[in-house]
């Protein structure tokens, strides 16, 4: 049986319906997030380096924010830990957790998600696609 179809309930006529109450949002979350953990693995990359991945954050000192298990130091409490990052369904709340997404976000945080206060910090294409092939193996 499928992801989805593993989770199907019939609405009895006491429950509110998604539509009543602001729920219609709610449902939609939960779909996606739904949708995106139906997979039995996370998405892995087919570019980057994951080595190179753990230089490039241990070097723009990405701990200084996150939790990053594997990069000595990263201690920091600003920004969400970064362990099991890898099985995560969004990026920021609001991103899916996808290679292209993640490596838009790497590049350019701001221009992805308005407000947020993780800063671009001018990573390369190269640098940010082996940050993501390092981020991808924190299971």
């Amino acid at each position: 049986m499928g992801c989805a179809g593993s989770v199907t309930a019939p609405i009895t006529p006491t429950q509110t319906l998604p539509h009543q109450g602001g729920g219609l949002k709610r449902l939609a979350l939960a779909l996606v997030l739904l949708v995106a953990g139906c997979g039995d693995d996370p998405p892995v990359p087919d570019f980057g380096d994951p080595e190179r991945g753990r230089a490039v954050i241990a070097r723009y000192e990405c701990g200084a924010c996150h939790r990053i298990p594997g990069i000595t130091g990263a201690r920091g409490k600003v920004g969400p830990p970064l362990a099991g990052f890898a099985r995560r369904a969004m990026i920021a709340g609001t991103l899916p957790n996808r290679p292209e997404a993640l490596l838009a976000w790497l590049r350019d945080p701001p221009a992805q998600v308005k407000g947020t206060a993780m800063p671009a910090l001018g990573l390369s294409e190269q640098e940010a696609g082996d940050a993501a092939a390092y981020l991808y193996t924190l299971r």
